[in-house]
């Protein structure tokens, strides 16, 4: 096991963005907070079974009451990543990540969700104001020192250019920018808002048959824990056929990968970590 995903804040979140494939909100609680407890517990299960990074997801990571100390215990055990909106970063928050990103043990790394680089085209997609609330976020990481990724969603209707992307970080300061490209996962709200997948947009028996087929799915070295359960991936959430279990030794089996969104991990080369 390379990498464990933990639902932190399950599927609460502080926006309701109109792609989100797990159909996160302000009052989304099929997958309700970890507690820090049962995060620390998941983190030393995963250590003791090979665990190599740690990744923080929701909903949104920054409303857990305890994320400081969550983030704190993962960093005494692997290097962290956390997916954020940047929304909720202000200067404490911000300088709190700093240190830690200077100072820890372990590498981390803040990834801020961004799917437009002008108020215009990223707000009609995550909300109001969204754009303006991230573009503070990543300004004061930046002047706390940390070297923020910036991740983007290519979906059906937008077009985004990596050159507009890079000169917004530039312009708040980020001194390296780096952007990840998300391909289109059309499940949840996405579903409703373009499209939902076809029957035949599921992997063939003649892909799972290439040579690195067990690890070049995320589902072959990594689980997620959410406090319902473990599932293989922060994709499938929702998903309770593709429940492995209700701990981590039970989950560490093969899982399936006969959902649509595992055929857009495989075509895209995709994964929600690397």
């Amino acid at each position: 096991m390379d990498t464990l995903w933990l639902q932190v804040t399950g599927t609460l979140c502080n926006i309701a963005c109109k792609h989100c494939f797990i159909s996160c909100g302000p009052k989304v609680d099929r997958h309700k907070m970890l507690t820090r407890e049962a995060c620390v517990a998941a983190m030393d299960d995963a250590v003791a079974r090979g665990c190599r990074e740690i990744w923080f997801t929701g909903g949104e990571p920054f409303l857990h009451p305890e994320i400081l100390d969550v983030l704190d215990a993962a960093l005494a055990r692997a290097p962290v990543g956390i997916l954020t909106n940047g929304m909720l970063i202000d200067e404490d928050l911000a300088t709190a990540l700093g240190e830690r990103f200077r100072d820890a043990p372990y590498n981390l790394e803040v990834r801020v969700s961004l799917d437009g680089a002008t108020a215009e085209a990223n707000d009609r997609i995550r909300g109001k104001g969204v754009f303006e609330a991230t573009r503070e976020g990543i300004r004061r990481l930046a002047a706390a020192g940390v070297e923020l990724i910036v991740a983007i969603s290519v979906l059906d209707d937008n077009a985004p250019e990596r050159e507009e992307f890079v000169g917004l970080l530039r312009e708040l300061g980020v001194p390296r920018p780096r952007v990840k490209w998300i391909p289109v996962f059309r499940m949840g709200r996405e579903a409703g808002r373009q499209r939902a997948y076809e029957p035949w947009e599921v992997l063939a028996a003649e892909d799972l048959a290439a040579e690195d087929a067990a690890v070049r799915l995320m589902c072959g070295t990594g689980r997620t824990v959410t406090s319902e359960g473990v599932f293989p991936c922060p994709i499938l959430i929702n998903e309770p056929a593709y429940k492995l279990g209700s701990a981590l030794g039970e989950a560490m089996g093969a899982a399936p990968v006969d959902h649509p969104a595992c055929a857009t991990c495989w075509q895209e080369s995709f994964s929600c970590s690397t």
